[in-house]
């Protein structure tokens, strides 16, 4: 009975679960944006930390990434992806850029300053898309 068991019925039980796997795809994998969200985010990070002469270039931009990869999630499920709220955008941004700068630390260890840092991203993004 245990070579039956080996020989029968787990290669097709594999077989069944290899095809539900692979022939019934949830959704189809896309970022939305999020790469072009994430470069936005870590430029705009990285200009506004220049502006303000805090932390290091690194550490802003990883600030940056976040708020715009915030910023892609929080519009992620609208219908209408062009119709954003630039309020949510910064806020969604500031919130962020505060929560990695609290993480990262770095030389300017300012929640102001980080929540600067992210709304200044989440603006971008917000006029970026917007203007598509």
């Amino acid at each position: 009975m245990h070579k039956i068991f080996k020989c029968t019925l787990l290669p097709s039980l594999m077989a069944a679960s290899l095809t539900g796997v692979t022939l019934v795809p949830a959704q189809p994998a896309a970022a939305n944006g999020l790469i072009r969200d994430l470069g936005t985010g870590a430029a705009a990070g990285a200009a506004s930390g220049a502006v303000r002469g805090c932390g290091s270039l690194l550490n802003n931009a990883v600030k940056g990434a976040a708020a715009g990869a915030a910023v892609n999630v929080a519009n992620n499920n609208r219908r209408n992806r062009r119709n954003r709220n630039l309020a949510q955008d910064a806020g969604v941004g500031a919130a962020a850029g505060t929560v990695v700068g609290a993480i990262t630390g770095g030389s300017c260890r300012s929640p102001v300053g980080n929540a600067i840092d992210g709304a200044a991203a989440g603006t971008v993004i917000h006029i970026l898309n917007n203007r598509k």
